[in-house]
């Protein structure tokens, strides 16, 4: 079951344990149907499963790849004991220099979300909002973070059981987004409207009518995985006679990796010419979000209805016995997305009362910033006024003591001589002969 670059996709829930691989388009007779007798491989090549730990996943995936012990038990393991932990027990096996490897692949991973997750612990916090740490821990329920060290039997289990969650929710989440762009898509438009004056308005009005009608205006869509579906795929993309389709040689051509099953990209791949009778990137009326969710509807409808062990693969005998039933030869009619709305106006309603109370909890926000703006405004004003004040008090200081006079020198008086105060002598004048006397100054 080993392709000759990968892991053969028998385990499409975990494509954590698959590589697909592209093929070179076969050579195909015009004039003739033949079964196709050869395949020529390129080298697999890795697809993005979308999971936002898809490099870390297919790392982990390729090097254990290398290590032929645990090839050799994938091999002989089936999809059940896969889910249930038996293959991750056999890491204990695998060579040292694989081990090394795995060590350093989860400490680059481990250093990677924790630094994703303070930029946005950071970000939330500082737009006030309130950071969900059971959200942000949940990041790392694929590996074990206790111990960012080592790559253990326990980081490869936690591996296979996120990656199979996550993966089966992965189509009701893009529902679910793809309903929310929808409604966001409406109510700007209804918010578009109320800016209009009436005339405005009923223009508006009416060339969204128009856009409508142009978009619902379109070929007869078949029904995906009918037998006038697919033979419309074999006449105008293979380029055979619809008089000679047959089911087992169109399974041979659009197997396009030869593993004998269809993946949901070469389901989705078949959908292409019923997409574009209705979807035209050129055309204003027509949204390419919708082409895509229009092409997930048609996969899974057509696994709904073939996929009977529920893998998310078509084996060709699942395929070929689907092609025996009524719904194929006499199908109901295919309602396309305008025909089914992607919400109600329940839904739409509650998604407006949400969004008008976000955005009052914005206005609210940037009230309080803007008062604490005021207030940091006017405290940054006071500590300028304070600053000025000293500034003038240390300059009036300085001012005065540049005019400061020096005082003169301090005379000492003696004792009178008869009634006269005489002058003391200064401090280093020479004391006189005895006999002599100093002048004393004449009244």
């Amino acid at each position: 079951m080993w392709g000759s670059g990968g892991l053969r996709p028998h385990c499409v829930l975990l494509v954590s344990l698959f590589v697909w691989t592209d093929a070179v388009p076969i050579s195909v007779d015009k004039t003739k149907i033949t079964p196709p007798e050869e395949k020529v491989q390129e080298a697999p090549q890795s697809v993005d499963t979308g999971l936002h730990y898809d490099r870390y996943l297919r790392e982990v995936i390729d090097f254990l790849e290398k290590d032929q012990h645990f090839r050799e038990k994938l091999h002989n393991t089936d999809m059940e004991d896969i889910k249930q932990g038996k293959l991750a027990k056999e890491l204990d096996f695998v060579s040292h220099h694989v081990r090394t490897k795995l060590d350093e692949l989860k400490r680059q991973e481990v250093s990677r979300l924790r630094t994703l997750i303070k930029a946005k612990q950071d970000l939330e916090g500082g737009k006030g909002m309130a950071v969900d740490h059971q959200a942000l821990l949940k990041q790392f329920e694929y590996l074990n973070h206790m111990n960012p060290h080592t790559f253990e039997v326990e980081d490869l289990d936690r591996l296979i059981k996120s990656a199979t969650s996550d993966l089966e929710n992965y189509d009701k989440e893009r529902h679910e987004e793809f309903k929310r762009y929808e409604m966001m898509k409406e109510h700007e438009r209804r918010e578009h409207l109320k800016t209009l004056d009436e005339e405005g308005r009923r223009r508006e009005e009416e060339h969204y009518e128009e856009l409508k009608k142009k978009h619902a205006d379109h070929p007869k869509i078949n029904h995906p995985g009918s037998q006038d579906q697919l033979k419309e795929v074999w006449e105008e993309a293979d380029g055979l006679d619809p008089e000679d389709f047959d089911p087992k040689t169109f399974f041979n051509l659009h197997d396009t990796n030869g593993d004998g099953f269809f993946d949901e990209q070469e389901l989705e791949a078949l959908f292409t010419k019923e997409l574009e009778k209705i979807y035209d990137p050129t055309n204003e009326e027509d949204d390419m979000l919708e082409m895509e969710e229009e092409r997930l509807r048609m996969r899974e409808h057509v696994m709904n209805e073939v996929d009977t062990d529920k893998d998310r693969l078509v084996s060709k005998e699942e395929f070929l016995v689907a092609t025996k039933k009524k719904e194929f030869l006499e199908p109901e009619s295919w309602e396309t997305l305008e025909q089914n709305q992607a919400y109600t106006e329940e839904e739409m309603r509650e998604f407006e009362e949400h969004l008008a109370r976000e955005e009052q909890d914005l206005k609210q926000k940037a009230d309080d910033l803007q008062k604490q703006k005021e207030e940091l405004e006017r405290q940054q004003d006071q500590l300028n006024a304070q600053k000025m004040e000293l500034q003038q008090a240390v300059e009036h200081m300085e001012q005065l003591k540049t005019q400061r006079v020096e005082p003169p020198p301090e005379i000492k008086v003696l004792e009178t001589d008869g009634g006269h105060a005489l002058p003391a002598p200064p401090e280093n004048s020479q004391a006189l002969p005895p006999g002599h006397l100093q002048d004393a100054p004449h009244s």
